[in-house]
């Protein structure tokens, strides 16, 4: 009789070393601190290769992530990447905070743009700054020999005039010297191979981490996915449906659709996967133990 081999058994047995990273946002409370830290702590011993901290729109979490990574230096063994969004600020001032971050320890980057304002719909960029990420990443280069990971887009940036110039704006980032891309998330695994192939042919050859969110608020996604032009399939509104009062039942369904995911993309030669935590633990530490990422 001929036998078949299940496709979760294969990605568990594949032998091939996976890299990890997770991202956190600087906590609001110290309540929210508190939590923040038994998660990072938890996550430690998965040995990621990086952790990443988000800075606010306008760097109006500078001082809390600031905090977040010195502690994280100080106090654990993960290596941690610090956010930067350049919008809003002065050279000078970026500059000062990359020095202070070098100073501290930090050697990797995560360049960002940033969102524009949205109080001001005619929000003119400032003349003494950096205006657009690979000006940020080019500056960073000046300042020290930091790791440097951007954003890509999967399905475009939502102010991209078209696929080709955001590909365009990629490869200048890259170009000035970022190291990784980091995508935004995604729920199509055919989004994110057509990016990599789009990439690849306009001759980007850096890595490209595909960025993880375990979904248990629809609603809270939706939100996430407009601003980033990220798009939710209507099978997973249809597979939320009528779970809005039963959370676990929700963790449950949103730790299969997320380790599928990784599933299809580890199968198809994937080796490195980044995860929005949302400053949670479990599902991500789940999805990993699937993917044979197990604690220390």
């Amino acid at each position: 009789m001929k036998t078949y081999k299940n496709d979760l058994e294969s990605t568990v047995l594949s032998g091939r070393k996976l890299n990890i990273s997770f991202e956190f946002f600087p906590p609001k409370t110290e309540e929210m601190e508190m939590k923040l830290w038994e998660v990072i702590l938890k996550m430690e011993n998965l040995k990621p290769n990086f952790v990443s901290v988000t800075y606010g729109a306008g760097g109006s979490t500078r001082e809390r992530t600031h905090e977040v990574i010195k502690k994280i230096i100080d106090e654990t063994s993960l290596k941690p990447a610090s956010h930067l969004t350049c919008i809003a600020a002065s050279k000078h001032e970026i500059d000062e905070i990359l020095r202070n971050y070098w100073e501290i320890g930090v050697r990797h980057i995560v360049a960002l743009r940033g969102d524009m304002p949205a109080s001001s719909a005619n929000y003119q960029l400032r003349s003494d700054g950096y205006k657009y990420a690979n000006e940020l990443v080019a500056g960073i280069k000046k300042i020290g020999d930091f790791e440097i990971s951007v954003a890509g887009y999967p399905e475009k940036h939502p102010e991209a005039k078209s696929f080709d110039e955001d590909i365009d704006n990629l490869k200048r980032k890259v170009d000035a010297g970022a190291s990784r891309i980091i995508t935004q998330f995604f729920f199509d695994a055919d989004a994110y191979f057509s990016f990599v192939e789009k990439c690849r042919k306009a001759r980007i050859e850096v890595p490209i981490l595909p960025g993880i969110l375990p979904v248990t608020n629809v609603k809270q996604t939706k939100h996430f996915a407009k601003m980033c032009g990220a798009k939710i399939p209507k099978w997973m509104d249809k597979i939320f449906l009528g779970l809005d009062e039963r959370q676990e039942t929700r963790q449950l369904i949103a730790g299969v659709v997320a380790t599928e995911l990784c599933r299809i993309l580890h199968n198809a030669g994937v080796n490195d996967f980044h995860f929005y935590t949302l400053n949670r633990s479990d599902l991500t530490a789940a999805i990993c133990h699937v993917l044979g990422v197990r604690e220390v």
